[in-house]
């Protein structure tokens, strides 16, 4: 196995129009507001090294998040991986009931903690997947990035609960699926990732990853 250095900086979108309660079309499509596009491009011109290689969510939201750090290294690879939100919701469900029935939906749906719940009629094609798969994703991003060669830093620009799963990823391997899940919801209430927010991972001399 290659010693060299691996090291990736997940990156949360900016402000979308759904972040403030104003977009009811589609989720992967909702779009970033004003504010999200300047967030996005001010972090373009953070960066103090060239990256590697830039990996995208193929959500809109996190395509036009990572677009002005794209143009600002444009020979740097891009490619979209399997990094989008965690879309534990049937989107078909949300707008058939009460808001607060929605609420106490979700409330349930983290209290019961079930990772192999998925929500939704899945006969009928559900786009919802469970939390067990939520963990899967994150497993396999991190053993691609352990098998690429880079000298640089990979950037991967993501999403909130994405991010979330991989800290109970990395922080919490002894855990099961089922204790990760349980503590999930209260700790991304007190530990939100913000906007724009980074989380750096680097391959350690025990050949494992950890959190920077």
């Amino acid at each position: 196995m290659s010693t060299k250095k691996r090291e990736a900086i997940f990156i949360r979108h900016g402000q979308s129009l759904a972040n403030i309660g104003q977009w009811r079309g589609g989720f992967a499509e909702a779009p970033l507001t004003a504010l999200g596009e300047e967030q996005a491009r001010a972090l373009a011109e953070t960066w103090a090294f060239t990256p590697c290689r830039i990996m995208v969510s193929p959500y809109v939201r996190t395509r036009q998040t990572a677009a002005p750090t794209i143009a600002r290294f444009p020979d740097v690879p891009v490619e979209f991986w399997d990094i989008h939100e965690f879309t534990f919701w049937d989107p078909a469900f949300w707008g058939e009931i009460r808001p607060e029935d929605d609420l106490e939906e979700v409330a349930r749906y983290w209290r019961v903690a079930d990772p192999e719940y998925r929500h939704g009629n899945e006969a009928e094609g559900t786009r919802a997947e469970t939390f067990a798969e939520l963990l899967e994703r994150t497993e396999e991003t991190l053993k691609k990035l352990e098998a690429m060669e880079c000298d640089a830093p990979v950037l991967l620009f993501t999403h909130g609960h994405f991010m979330q799963a991989l800290r109970h990823t990395l922080k919490w391997p002894q855990w099961t699926k089922a204790e990760k899940m349980a503590n999930f919801y209260a700790y991304d209430q007190e530990n939100r990732v913000m906007n724009t927010e980074l989380i750096r991972v680097v391959w350690d001399e025990q050949q494992k990853w950890q959190l920077v």
